[in-house]
């Protein structure tokens, strides 16, 4: 008969509408047969209610006997209390039922390939069927909470006189940090466009079109190794302002993601958000992302090693790209030696060789109060530097890492990290900052190339031009980055819009005048025409709604992500494709690689 309409939705049957007949649609979440009583768990997009089938009404009792999990039904009946003792307060709905005069299953489904809510179900089974891991309250949340975060941004960026503008997906292959995702031109044979890593060029374009305040909710595809906050196709927020400083922009993006956490989880986040500059935190915590809800730092302890018998610690403190560094760990001393072991093993996962340590026993004894193999190698005036600048106090340990710059910030960074939760050391809160000052370029250390921290279109500030020439790793860029408890959700910068400053950065980087022209000629005429001043920033939209859902993967708020192997379990994709295609394409591929024959060819 395929009755669907419905008069009321499933969570929204409340006491006050006892006595009345409604109908509704929805999924089996259980059905139990209780001795000639059948209950019915309905379920849709608005919650759940508890169905009763008259035993009276014989032909309509059959068909509920028929039913099982996940089946599609049309339930119509009258509103009725709850006998007393069988209320579920756990439900809105648990005060009431639904006694059922009518059923009809608009659909059966197969038994299950897993429970819809089963916690255990494997993350393979659950992407491979994916629309009912989607049915799962967890997923509903999640998906629905994503839609509150679009909803609330848009609205305060709409507010703020930003308009949203598309830019194009297909587009040209530039240099952007990671690989392209090719698409081939059947209209341009042996020509491609490329997926766009991120709308940076198009965003700016749109600055000296003259549209000054521009969002776009912007698909990005970026062809690289994945890990649990990566994705091969993924969706930024992405702004850019014209005629605007730095504070300007980070300014306006802090109110934004303030508005978002009270508006949507109800949480005060602090005002103004702290500011620390690239070298300012990478020297306390060992990584320009820091986690402020860890109350550990770094140390410097180079100078005091330069002298030491101990070369683990006098070669690194004698050599400036280097880095001699102490963690103090408060109340470490009772971590175990099996413990430190662990953590050594940790810290040779970033490079070190190994992780030094002394446990403070008792300070007011020097040496005496210290356990630790390396103390015979540390004079005693050492000692005492040591202990004083770390501040440590009975019971506290230190950690030592001794390298090259880079693996010493690495490996305490993360050990810093590691320990603070280990520990119970981490506030439980939500603790955001900005990182600024960030270095213009770094050096490639196998060709010594100069490459951009950010990207090759960040400006440089102004009272550091003249050091392009002379000393191009001292130049600070204008850029910032929002952290928020240990994670970058978004990075932005003023960008540079003269042409001449543009192929100077190019000129750094290595890119020849002629490639800059081929590459980016239609962003460096764009500029030749009155750019303006301008500058933006983009959120990693899925990082932070999986942060606010609790979730450690941004799989698990994408509503059909790409496994982590950029396959789409699926749809089987990627997959092969028929040989006529490829002709179209003008495209052949190697023998090992053949495509799949013609369905019609012989």
């Amino acid at each position: 008969m395929n009755r669907v309409s419905r008069s009321a939705l499933c969570g929204t049957i409340t006491p006050e509408l006892n006595g009345q007949d409604v109908s509704l649609c929805g999924w089996v979440q259980r059905r139990r047969d209780h001795g000639g009583v059948i209950f019915i768990d309905l379920r849709d997009r608005s919650g759940m209610v508890q169905v009763v089938m008259d035993p009276d009404r014989q032909a309509q009792f059959a068909i509920a006997e028929a039913v099982r999990n996940e089946y599609v039904l049309w339930v119509s009946g009258r509103i009725r209390p709850r006998p007393e003792g069988t209320e579920n307060p756990e439900l809105p709905t648990g005060a009431v039922e639904l006694l059922g005069h009518e059923i009809e299953i608009l659909n059966a489904s197969d038994p299950l390939p897993f429970q819809i809510d089963d916690v255990d179900t494997g993350e393979a089974v659950r992407l491979r069927h994916r629309y009912l891991d989607l049915r799962s309250s967890r997923m509903q949340n999640n998906l629905r909470l994503r839609h509150q975060v679009t909803r609330n941004l848009r609205h305060f960026l709409e507010l703020q006189d930003f308009i949203e503008i598309e830019t194009p997906v297909l587009t040209r292959s530039t240099p952007e940090g990671a690989r392209d995702y090719l698409v081939p031109s059947r209209i341009y044979p042996g020509q491609f466009f490329a997926l766009p890593q991120s709308p940076q060029l198009f965003k700016q374009l749109l600055m000296v079109s003259g549209f000054e305040r521009y969002y776009q909710f912007a698909r990005c595809f970026r062809d690289e190794d994945l890990r649990a906050d990566r994705q091969p196709e993924f969706t930024q927020l992405d702004v850019e302002m014209s005629f605007v400083h730095e504070d300007d922009v980070m300014e306006t993006m802090e109110q934004m993601i303030r508005d978002l956490f009270k508006g949507v989880l109800d949480i005060e986040l602090p005002s103004p958000f702290p500011r620390l500059s690239y070298a300012e935190a990478v020297g306390r915590f060992g990584t320009d992302r820091p986690d402020l809800r860890i109350p550990l730092e770094l140390v410097d302890v180079a100078d005091l090693m330069r002298d030491v018998e101990f070369k683990v610690f006098s070669g690194p403190a004698s050599d400036p790209g280097s880095r001699v560094a102490a963690l103090r760990v408060p109340g470490g001393g009772s971590v175990s030696r099996q413990q430190i072991d662990n953590y050594t093993d940790f810290v040779k996962l970033y490079g070190a060789k190994g992780l030094a340590y002394i446990k403070v026993n008792q300070v007011a004894a020097g040496r005496d109060g210290l356990q630790s193999p390396i103390l015979k190698f540390l004079p005693d005036d050492v000692i005492t530097e040591i202990l004083k600048r770390t501040k440590v106090v009975d019971g506290d340990l230190i950690f030592f890492g001794a390298d090259t710059a880079t693996i010493v910030n690495d490996a305490l960074g993360a050990l810093r990290v590691c320990l603070g939760h280990d520990l119970e050391m981490a506030e439980d809160s939500w603790s955001p900052l900005w990182v600024t000052e960030f270095p213009l370029v770094e050096q490639d250390p196998d060709t010594g190339q100069w490459q951009s921290l950010h990207h090759p279109f960040t400006a440089p500030r102004e009272d550091n031009l003249p050091l392009l020439d002379k000393d191009p790793g001292a130049v600070i860029s204008r850029a910032y980055d929002m952290v928020l408890n240990g994670t970058e959700i978004g990075g932005g910068s003023i960008r540079i819009h003269r042409t001449d400053t543009q192929a100077r950065i190019f000129q750094l980087l290595g890119i020849a005048a002629q490639e800059a022209e081929e590459k980016f000629g239609f962003l460096l005429d764009g500029l030749r025409y009155g750019a303006p001043p301008h500058g933006g920033i983009a959120f990693g939209l899925d990082r932070i709604v999986a942060m606010m859902a609790g979730e450690e993967s941004i799989r698990d708020v994408i509503a059909f992500p790409k496994s982590q192997k950029a396959a789409c379990l699926l749809t089987e994709s990627p997959s092969d494709v028929a040989g006529s295609q490829l002709r179209d394409l003008g495209i052949r591929l190697r023998a090992a690689q053949a495509p799949v024959p013609d369905s019609n060819s012989a």
